[in-house]
């Protein structure tokens, strides 16, 4: 069941990583400050996937995490806001 639930996440964030991308380039967002936001949260599952694997699950690992979601939510500031057309 572990290796199951552990396949499942990397299938999720390969899927996902992918999806932002193809959101990006299709937006035509560049730049790597806008990125950062999901690259951060992304971080956030794979730390935990390898605190699951490697046993570290203590204070290592939600250290990284909150470190993470803090900085995730700090670089929010530089996403650009969608422009309605119309």
């Amino acid at each position: 069941m572990d290796i199951i639930l552990s396949i499942i996440l990397v299938i999720t964030l390969i899927i996902s990583v992918s999806y932002v991308v193809f959101k990006r380039k299709q937006a035509g967002i560049t730049g790597m400050k806008s990125a950062l936001t999901p690259i951060c949260l992304f971080l956030i599952g794979v730390v935990n996937l390898f605190a699951y694997w490697f046993g570290f699950s203590g204070l290592v690992s939600w250290t990284m995490s909150i470190v993470l979601l803090l900085l995730g939510a700090y670089f929010t500031k530089y996403i650009q806001a969608p422009v309605k057309q119309g």
